[in-house]
């Protein structure tokens, strides 16, 4: 709603100048002005004697603020606009919605979904992971940045081969300086085809679906609000129309009633129709609440051998979960999933148990073996509240659903279905509008190492290094950075650079150039500066460096007083495009010059990755030992390292290859599972001829306990406690 609602709902009394409101584009008149919506803007009311000072520390993180409205004592909305008022409306009338407006509604009775008929096994779990509603969505989900913040618990995928999706998003209460093992639990539940076969049955399980889902990712149900978001066809004034969001508001408030939960929030539309076209009804449930760390447990698969049992509430008369015996078995499945007689848990969603076991199944490539007794009909079965746990083959809880195998099949009675098959087909549904396994290149990697005994040190020696942390317009790791190095014992400074002014330029110029005297280390975080537009990462921060102040601290730093420089994701495209890596000197870029460009896949990736050590030349790499291997977040569009043939050359031949992609046997590849943007020779870091600089791609600095629990590997490179340590 833009202004009208940014604002105008800040206080009952409002008087907003439009003409003071800042905008992109010429030529908006009074009304655009009010209505125009801006993610990236936000109100703030403060005192009047606040607001001077509100202003002075927006200039220091380089954020426009402008006074464009006050609070007044008659609570009316008024706006102005080239000195005439345009809106004047009482607040008692917002409230109230405006005129009444009445109409006679008419749901229309549930009709019963269509249960569906699978000839054989191999036809059920094929048409389950070829669903729209179940297949996989992996490569959307990897387009957006899930470790950001450095706190992410349970990664959107799980298990070695990161292919099982997590039912909630567990991640870490956000601190800038301090640690803590609390976390948030969200999740949420709709069923497209059932809502609209029955708007009541669908909302009512929507909520059972989203808390369940808080339930099987080891939350307690002590706690648990909820929030809606609805979507309706635009009803006009047909009274069988304005059912459906009746339907499910009564469906949504019975649930919410029964378990005892209320709902803090939300967002509603009723415009969903375009000519003939109306969306389902829509009403999704998300289930949120607070936890430890240690609560929070994996969906995938943990142990070939295992049993896996089916636990399901009561239903009553209208196909619900009787309230009682959901809540008893909500209690049941969090004591065993605390008492670790559980190792994994699974709400059933719309693709029943096949869905549940499938997916759980992925993620560390496992097969299944199911229990011959349940009916195809039972395994296909919608079952919202019910579970899938994970348990020891003597555990005597619910029932059998069968047992985890190593053998690569999923097995029903005398049918059986390769899995590598039916995981071709789930990820393949989509593979044309989200890509997430596109063909390697061609021909084998090289897998580098070069060894040194002893790293070079300075002359003088320093306890407690000082970092410049420089934040440019896009920087986004600027705050998990300084947090990582500060642990390490370092001393961080986070310096915005303003831009919004020539003067605004020169005043960061001057204060970073001044503080480079008595740094030892600049260190560049990642981010998206100039918005990572086509080959424009990293523009602004290569042309700030390449200031004459600032280019002839850089190099006092690094040849005169033996300093150091780093530069990760964004940071290390900055390095490449000064020169600065791989020839350790700002200079001009040429033709012989490595690049970081587009990823081969052509989107965004966002996923752990593991690298080996190739070289520990770099002082940045002096706790690590070629060979080892270090699990990393990566999260870029722009990160395919390319260089001529002779210059890869002559970089191994110095030991400047840092770090590689590698397989899960650690080797290099070009295998886009493991190397995320087809970097040529799997290179993912690389240094100076010295190794005083190093740049690299994965997020190192996003470190931290109790992270990424659901996929295994060592996460710590120890860069910036080698990097004290070179001082020391």
């Amino acid at each position: 709603g833009g202004v009208s609602v940014a604002i105008g709902e800040l206080a009952d009394g409002l008087l907003i100048d439009l003409n003071a409101v800042p905008k992109k584009y010429e030529g908006l008149d009074g009304t655009e002005l009010a209505i125009s919506e801006s993610q990236e803007r936000m109100a703030v009311v403060v005192a009047p004697e606040d607001a001077k000072r509100f202003m002075e520390i927006s200039d220091t993180e380089n954020l426009n603020a402008t006074i464009v409205a006050k609070v007044t004592e008659e609570p009316r909305l008024v706006m102005q606009w080239n000195g005439r008022v345009i809106v004047d409306v009482s607040r008692e009338f917002l409230n109230s919605n405006g005129a009444e407006k009445h109409i006679v509604i008419m749901p229309d009775k549930p009709r019963a979904e269509k249960a569906p008929e699978p000839k054989n096994f191999t036809e059920a779990i094929l048409s389950v992971a070829s669903g729209l509603n179940t297949c996989s969505r992996r490569g959307l989900s990897e387009r957006f940045d899930s470790t950001i913040g450095a706190g992410t618990v349970l990664m959107p995928f799980g298990g070695k081969y990161q292919l099982t999706p997590i039912q909630a998003m567990v991640q870490k209460i956000s601190m800038e300086e301090k640690h803590t093992d609390d976390c948030s639990f969200m999740s949420w539940g709709y069923d497209p085809m059932l809502s609209s076969e029955s708007p009541y049955h669908g909302a009512y399980l929507a909520v059972v679906e989203s808390v369940s889902k808080l339930i099987a990712a080891g939350a307690d149900f002590e706690d648990v609000y909820l929030t809606f978001q609805e979507y309706f066809e635009k009803p006009g004034t047909d009274g069988r129309r304005w059912g459906k969001p009746l339907s499910a508001l009564l469906g949504a408030f019975k649930a919410q009633m029964e378990l005892g939960i209320g709902a803090i929030g939300g967002k509603d539309s009723m415009s969903g129709s375009f000519e003939d076209l109306d969306v389902p009804p829509t009403l999704i449930s998300f289930a949120v609440t607070t936890g430890k760390t240690r609560d929070a447990v994996s969906p995938e698969f943990k142990k070939a051998g295992n049993k896996v049992v089916l636990m399901t509430p009561e239903t009553d008369e209208n196909g619900l979960p009787k309230t009682g015996s959901l809540l008893a078995l909500y209690r049941q499945v969090t004591g065993l999933l605390r008492d670790g007689t559980a190792k994994a848990a699974w709400t059933l969603q719309t693709g029943g148990v096949l869905e549940g076991v499938m997916k759980m199944s992925f993620g560390n490539g496992f097969g299944f073996r199911f229990n011959p007794e349940l009916s195809l009909q039972e395994l296909l079965r919608k079952n919202y509240g019910a579970f899938l746990l994970e348990v020891p083959e003597e555990a005597e809880i619910g029932r059998e659903a069968g047992f985890i195998t190593e053998d690569g099949y999923f097995t029903y009675g005398a049918e059986r279905s390769e899995t590598a098959r039916i995981l071709e087909v789930y990820e393949g549904r989509l593979e044309g509008v989200y890509p997430c396994n596109i063909p390697d290149a061609p021909g084998n990697v090289e897998t580098f190492t070069y060894h040194v005994s002893r790293q070079a040190a300075p002359a003088l020696k320093v306890l407690k290094p000082k970092v410049l942390i420089p934040a440019f317009p896009g920087t986004n790791c600027e705050i998990d950075s300084a947090k990582a190095i500060r642990d390490a014992g370092l001393d961080p400074e986070i310096i915005v650079i303003k831009n919004r002014t020539a003067a605004d330029i020169q005043e960061s110029v001057a204060y970073f150039a001044k503080k480079l005297k008595d740094a030892q280390i600049i260190f560049i975080p990642g981010g998206f500066s100039g918005g990572d537009e086509p080959d424009g990462s990293a523009k602004f921060i290569t042309a700030f460096f390449r200031n004459a102040a600032i280019k002839d601290g850089v190099t006092a730093l690094l040849e005169n007083r033996d300093g150091l420089m780093a530069g990760i994701c964004n940071g290390f495209q900055a390095l490449i495009k000064l020169g600065l890596l791989p020839d350790g000197r700002i200079r001009n870029a040429d033709e012989h010059c490595p690049t970081l460009t587009f990823n081969a896949i052509s989107r965004h990736q966002s996923r752990l990755v593991r690298t080996r050590i190739a070289s520990n030349k770099s002082p940045w790499l002096s706790l690590v030992e070629p060979g080892d291997i270090i699990t990393v977040p990566v999260s870029h569009g722009e990160g395919r390292f390319y260089a001529g043939e002779d210059m890869i050359r002559r970089l191994a031949a110095n030991g400047q290859i840092a770090t590689q992609y590698v397989d899960m046997a650690g080797n290099a590849t070009m295998d886009v599972h493991y190397n995320p943007n087809g970097s040529m020779y799997a290179i993912e870091g690389i240094t100076s001829p010295d190794g005083r600089v190093f740049g690299k791609m994965g997020h190192s600095e996003r470190i931290g306990e109790g992270l990424y629990k659901n996929v295994d590997g060592c996460y710590d490179i120890r860069m910036f406690e080698a990097a004290g340590l070179y001082f020391r």
